[in-house]
């Protein structure tokens, strides 16, 4: 488990204090931009059950505006913007900032209140600092790296659940499932061997859930660096577990499957995914 090249990304405590606060003010500011946006934006198709609205793209401008008025030299990478102008960095060394605007578009279109934005910090392959804000319910879960993981000053810790039977598993399935029935097949092998099953709509809150110990595990086929970049820094820092779904290391520089779990589980879980799926997935 780990992120890419674990250790390289060093910051000083001055560094992390002002990252971080400038990642919670972001998201914060990402957030209201949303909820003021709610109800009153026009829908454009992506893709089959992918949508973007008015709202991602400025809750996005938000953020890059607040990142480069504090940052000029920092690298943004953002779901929304143009493949080609995704990373912008003035040198390898620069932090790049991984920002998911809007995780949770389609909840959020269809006015279910369950969706978040995402704020990942990386340098030199490590992310350093995490957060994921749901500003329905005003929760800012954040992390960074070597100092845990917080919800309105509690530390963050991982389930201590042992038992796959007594597990509630999140799940995310792609927008598009044509092709891909045989990840149905995995949901109902897992239905009768835990305690219950989560479709939530979004993977920055499930990895949230996750480092907060409300889930015990959670899995995506497909999961892109904004997704996750935050989420896996709270998981990381609460005492959790991420891999592949072959249990290879997890490369948050490409869209990949994740399993992530609370740790003790995480042997249970991938056997469920050889069972179905056989070896490799």
């Amino acid at each position: 488990m780990g992120f890419l090249n674990k250790g390289t990304g060093v910051m000083t405590e001055s560094q992390r204090t002002a990252w971080l606060q400038t990642a919670c003010l972001a998201a914060r500011q990402a957030g209201r931009t949303l909820l003021h946006w709610r109800r009153k934006f026009t829908v454009d198709a992506k893709g089959l059950n992918d949508f973007v609205t008015e709202a991602d793209l400025a809750a996005q401008q938000v953020i890059a505006d607040l990142v480069r008025s504090h940052y000029p030299d920092h690298g943004f990478l953002g779901e929304e913007t143009s493949a080609q102008h995704q990373r912008t960095a003035r040198t390898p060394e620069s932090p790049t900032w991984i920002v998911d605007p809007l995780d949770g578009t389609t909840n959020y279109v269809h006015d279910v209140p369950f969706f978040a934005v995402s704020i990942g910090l990386e340098r030199r392959g490590e992310v350093l600092i995490g957060v994921v804000y749901d500003p329905v319910r005003e929760e800012l879960f954040h992390a960074s790296r070597g100092a845990g993981a917080w919800l309105a000053g509690q530390a963050l810790r991982v389930s201590p659940c042992t038992d796959l039977r007594q597990a509630l598993v999140a799940a995310s399935f792609p927008a598009d499932m044509r092709g891909k029935e045989q990840q149905v097949d995995l949901w109902k092998h897992l239905a009768v061997r835990t305690a219950g099953l989560r479709r939530t709509g979004s993977s920055a809150l499930n990895l949230a859930y996750l480092a907060a110990g409300r889930f015990d595990a959670f899995y995506s086929f497909e999961v892109c660096p904004w997704d996750v970049a935050g989420g896996l820094v709270l998981l990381s820092e609460a005492g959790g577990r991420y891999s592949t779904l072959n249990h290879e290391p997890f490369k948050l520089d490409q869209q990949q499957p994740l399993l992530a779990t609370n740790g003790p589980l995480h042997d249970a879980m991938d056997a469920c995914f050889r069972h179905v799926f056989g070896t490799s997935n």
